[in-house]
């Protein structure tokens, strides 16, 4: 048997105590963990004298996700990898256990990403569960389960649990493929609350910086630093670039090259440097093709895998269905500090224009193009909105914007006339 080094991640249930390298004469498969040992880790508010650790909160958020505490809906979080859906849910934990008394025993997390679990179904895992904790089927108990779409047929397991037992669901997602799932079996039983990277004022507050009324003209410098950092959590605390690298590979490699058994890897990261480079334009599936010398359909797919996994978004043109489908899709990056990480600090509008998309984008915008000008977005109530950073628009610009019908029309110019029109979201329910 030959010597493994294996550096263990923090998220690794193997890793319950602080940082440290293991040398050891045995794979992880050939080591026999007992399930019971595993599931403790998962879970170490089972244990007497458990104190959670402190972690910056996202009230809005948790907020939106205690909305359905009291219903029986399955409750999932989507979103780009660690954008912090794993947190949520820890803090909604802590949230049953300090603030409704909910016992400990009586609460169960689970990250279905993990190799040591790969040969279990949900269903065997709440069953050991429920073993371990003395807990009959008759007794209620809440369950979370991070990265479900690691498992085949979650959607059916989920629904044997919601109609057999006694249970609240919480489920996370880095994968779309949750949303536009078109299984029925969760119909009417579940919703979706989809987690971006943290916005301005949640930045401020993760970077500990409290602007005063005084010094009020500090924030134009601050959000142009956030313009450049983006909204990972992580990131924004520790501020190691090679975070933001090690993220993209990540999802490039785990998420799409090994999920969709793609063998040219540097496609795909040329594929991802080019959507870095056009972010806030719409972008030519036939242009891309002919510059990566792959075919518009492989293209396309591409294109498709990368919003799937949360690492862009697609807008498309307004008008009837035929324009919608055939004409060119505007993408914006998720997380602005990727972008700039692959693009380099420069361009402010156009990263103010993809940081108002992803303030408005639960509004469900498209874009206006008429006439060889573009108009950012409409939005479904019909509010007008053309962002332009300490700047107006062209003439001719104007003129498209002023004769466009639409309920509203409103011009962002700065961070101020953002927040001003971006009301906190809905929670999105699955039909």
């Amino acid at each position: 048997m030959g010597v493994v080094i294996k550096t263990l991640s923090p998220w690794n249930p193997l890793y319950p105590f602080q940082s440290y390298n293991i040398l050891t004469f045995y794979t992880m498969a050939s080591y026999n963990f007992s399930m019971e040992e595993i599931l403790y880790r998962y879970n170490p508010w089972w244990e007497e004298g458990h104190v959670f650790e402190s972690i910056i909160e996202r009230p809005c958020l948790l907020e939106r996700i205690k909305h359905y505490e009291q219903s029986r809906h399955v409750v999932f979080l989507t979103g780009l990898r660690r954008v912090g859906k794993t947190t949520l849910l820890k803090l909604l934990i802590k949230h049953f256990i300090e603030n409704l008394h909910i016992k400990p025993g009586h609460i169960f997390y689970i990250s279905l990403d993990d190799y040591q679990l790969s040969k279990k179904t949900i269903l065997e895992l709440v069953e050991e569960y429920r073993a371990i904790q003395r807990l009959s089927y008759k007794q209620k108990v809440i369950l979370f389960f991070d990265e479900i779409a690691y498992q085949k047929d979650f959607e059916l397991q989920l629904k044997n649990l919601y109609d057999n037992q006694d249970v609240k669901i919480y489920a996370s997602s880095s994968s779309a493929s949750i949303l536009k799932s078109k299984k029925p079996y969760l119909t009417g039983r579940s919703a979706i609350v989809e987690v971006l990277p943290l916005n301005f004022s949640e930045y401020l507050t993760f970077k500990q910086i409290k602007i005063s009324k005084a010094d009020k003209h500090l924030k134009k410098q601050y959000f142009e630093d956030f313009l450049q950092t983006g909204g990972l959590p992580e990131y924004v605390l520790r501020g190691d670039i090679e975070y933001l690298k090690e993220l993209v590979d990540d999802i490039i490699y785990k998420d799409i090259t090994a999920f969709h058994n793609i063998k040219n890897q540097q496609v795909l990261k040329d594929f991802f440097l080019l959507l870095m480079e056009r972010a806030g334009k719409a972008v030519s599936i036939n242009k891309i093709a002919r510059i990566l010398k792959i075919s518009p359909d492989t293209a396309k797919r591409y294109l498709k895998m990368f919003a799937d996994t949360y690492l862009i978004y697609l807008v498309s043109r307004c008008g009837r269905t035929n324009e919608k489908i055939l004409s060119p899709k505007k993408v914006y990056a998720a997380d602005l500090g990727i972008r700039t990480f692959f693009t380099g600090f420069r361009d402010i509008g156009s990263l103010f224009e993809n940081y108002a998309y992803l303030e408005i984008r639960h509004l469900k915008p498209c874009y206006i193009y008429e006439d060889g000008y573009e108009i950012d977005f409409l939005t479904e109530d019909k509010t007008l909105i053309e962002v332009k950073y300490y700047n107006a628009m062209p003439e001719k610009q104007k003129k498209l914007f002023d004769r466009f019908a639409a309920k509203k029309k409103i011009i962002i110019k700065d961070i101020d006339e953002l927040e001003r029109i971006t009301p906190k979201p809905a929670v999105k329910q699955k039909k």
